[in-house]
């Protein structure tokens, strides 16, 4: 097995910091059954790094801890993002407008079921899902192809030899 280079660890430490600062900043909007996590924008990060994935993860576990997650949360949730992130590195090469839609479909389907039996809330979960999947839609769909586009102009000086698709 291959060991990581120093340049994939540092870009996996800046996004998981990043995360974690933008989902504490955010931190009365990041949690609940109505949210709308800003640093979920992140997640399109594997379209152009696959530093983003572990980078990623160990953000949203950092973010949850502090932001006082029970760890059934703090587990699923993370997977969530996980999987969003794993699915959107592996989506890189197709159209950059699906790049938002794994975590989006993770998070919407992963996160109420986290609020319901989890946290016990006594709301239907397929409202939960509407609720958190309009979240995911303005911090992923929108904001995330917000930063998507962006981003793709300086994609070579941010991510260097690590970039691995092309903008289309």
């Amino acid at each position: 097995m291959k060991r990581p280079s120093t340049l994939f660890i540092a870009h996996a430490a800046m996004i998981g910091a990043i995360y974690v600062v933008l989902t504490l900043v955010f931190a009365p909007l990041s949690f609940g059954e109505v949210q709308i996590r800003f640093s979920e924008a992140l997640t399109i990060l594997p379209y152009f790094t696959p530093a983003a994935i572990p980078g990623l993860f160990v953000g949203c576990i950092i973010a949850n801890l502090l932001g006082g997650a029970i760890p059934i949360d703090i587990l699923f949730g993370s997977i969530a993002t996980l999987i969003g992130a794993v699915f959107t590195y592996k989506l890189r090469n197709s159209s950059r407008f699906l790049a938002p839609l794994p975590p989006i479909i993770a998070n919407t389907v992963i996160v109420p079921l986290v609020l319901y039996y989890g946290y016990g809330i006594n709301l239907p979960i397929p409202l939960m899902m509407l609720t958190v999947g309009i979240g995911e839609v303005i911090s992923c769909g929108v904001l995330g192809m917000i930063v998507l586009t962006a981003l793709s102009k300086y994609v070579h000086q941010i991510f260097g030899r690590q970039q691995t698709s092309v903008s289309k």
